[in-house]
């Protein structure tokens, strides 16, 4: 799984100023999948796996894996390192998973830490039955947290050791719950055993396992050879994994940087759309994905057959003052802070409450905040994990950090505030990005990064709620936009 969490680690983590870079995992594509039986499995005898890590022909990075049979379940280790190309900055990021796993292979804890240049997110986990006591360090500040469980969960670098010893049958199809440390959330995994297939690995032929694995209408690909070994991996965005030795994944071919992963995520437009900041409506036709895998439709937003019209909200007879205790209940939860919208935290209530200073009105104090975002973060991508507190400390970050801040000064100051993400326009090209949506008396958008409010119609939402890279994952690579107006 680790192209998916390079991927993941890429989704859930670099969704630069006008992009999405976190890269991760797969959907319930397939219905008869099965779960693991612990009665079925056979014992894992460990390994310790090298990998270079390739974006097309150009090594970016390596992994080092073990995995360890103990007296009771299972230990492992895994370290990520890549040289990432983001809005044409070269960064090195660090991803490092350590997870303590039972006997079926399922999640007992984990610790899991990202590190890249200024910024550094760390977390730990302990299951409980079904829930997992959480613990977050970012930006020196600790937070605490349980989340409730759907299922048994799994964490992903231990997904193919579970199939490895479950048996790797022509046919076979498992279902796996994955719990990621860089979201919070938990998702389904379905890997179908594909066949075998003749690969070559580090210079000689050999006989493997093909496995596909899918998670959200993304797929990725992976081969495990006779001896149990992962030989290779293959995932979004031209990201490949190939198995080789310590000596060459250290000191074999010398780092290099790939293309720029925001220009290969994005979209080309069909016309050179102008004068943006006037537009009222934008039509566009698009096609190429499943609407129901995506919030496409509503608030703004009206998609009748495959013709998305996107209009630009009034800022007329909003509320004059909030009344908290007259909000509906999907107010009242994104007034609430969050694992990394932490608007209960004092230097984020304090710096809203400076800002906003004795405002009353929802519009203006929207206003304020708005500006002060957009004057005070400077616009850079950040690998690691999007969060107010660390952004309102280190002013730097991309569309994700201007979107979690804007969210937890919103909320500090009274009024809900959502995430939402999906595209916008810059140059001639939709890139992937996130802004926000905040409750004024009704829902009007804003974005930080361009000082807008409402945002302008070249934002084309396809999930809003929490900050949901994971859920662009079916639509990355597939969708087909053509402006109409």
């Amino acid at each position: 799984m680790k192209s998916y969490w390079i991927a993941g680690a890429l989704f859930a983590l670099v969704f630069s100023v006008l992009l999405i870079i976190r890269l991760d995992l797969l959907n319930k594509i397939f219905s008869t999948s099965q779960t693991l039986s612990i009665s079925t499995l056979s014992v894992h005898p460990g390994r310790d796996t090298w990998m270079n890590i390739f974006q097309k022909d150009k090594k970016i990075g390596f992994s080092h894996k073990t995995f360890t049979k103990k007296k009771k379940g299972y230990f492992l280790q895994e370290n990520v390192f890549m040289r990432i190309n983001t809005m044409g900055m070269v960064q090195d990021i660090t991803l490092k998973t350590h997870g303590v796993l039972n006997d079926d292979f399922t999640l007992s804890s984990f610790n899991f830490k990202i590190s890249s240049g200024r910024f550094s997110f760390s977390a730990s986990g302990l299951v409980s039955g079904d829930v997992i006591k959480i613990k977050t360090k970012s930006s020196g500040a600790f937070r605490t947290f349980d989340i409730k469980l759907k299922k048994k969960p799994y964490i992903a670098a231990g997904i193919l050791d579970a199939i490895r010893v479950a048996g790797l049958e022509a046919g076979g199809k498992f279902t796996f719950d994955v719990f990621d440390p860089a979201t919070m959330g938990q998702e389904p995994v379905i890997v179908s055993v594909v066949g075998k297939e003749n690969i070559k690995s580090m210079g000689s032929m050999k006989i493997a396992t093909k496995l596909l694995l899918n998670f959200k209408g993304a797929t990725q690909l992976a081969w495990i050879g006779e001896d149990g070994e992962v030989l290779r991996e293959k995932g979004l965005l031209g990201i490949s994994l190939e198995k080789t030795t310590r000596q060459d994944a250290l000191y074999g071919l010398p780092l290099e940087t790939g293309e720029d992963l925001t220009k290969v995520a994005s979209i080309a437009s069909n016309v050179v759309i102008k004068d943006i900041a006037t537009l009222q409506t934008l039509k566009l036709e698009i096609s190429g994905i499943k609407y129901n895998d995506v919030n496409v439709h509503g608030e703004r937003q009206t998609l009748i057959d495959n013709i998305l019209t996107v209009e630009k909200e009034p800022l007329s007879d909003l509320a004059p003052t909030l009344d908290v205790d007259k909000l509906d209940t999907l107010e009242k939860i994104f007034l609430q802070p969050g694992p990394f919208i932490q608007s209960d935290h004092q230097k984020i209530k304090d710096k809203a409450k400076n800002i906003t200073r004795d405002e009353i009105v929802p519009l203006e104090k929207a206003k304020k905040l708005i500006a002060w975002v957009y004057k005070n973060i400077e616009k850079r991508p950040v690998l690691s994990v999007p969060d107010a507190l660390s952004t309102l400390e280190n002013r730097v970050g991309d569309c994700n950090e201007h979107a979690v801040l804007l969210a937890a000064l919103a909320r500090a100051s009274g009024i809900p505030a959502r995430i939402e993400t999906g595209l916008a326009y810059l140059n001639g090209r939709f890139y992937y990005h996130a802004w926000n949506l905040l409750y004024l008396g009704r829902w009007i958008t804003a974005d930080s990064v361009f000082n807008q409010i409402p945002a302008d119609v070249t934002h084309v939402r396809f999930t809003t709620g929490s900050l949901k890279q994971l859920d662009l994952m079916s639509i990355i690579g597939k969708i087909k936009l053509k402006v109409i107006r």
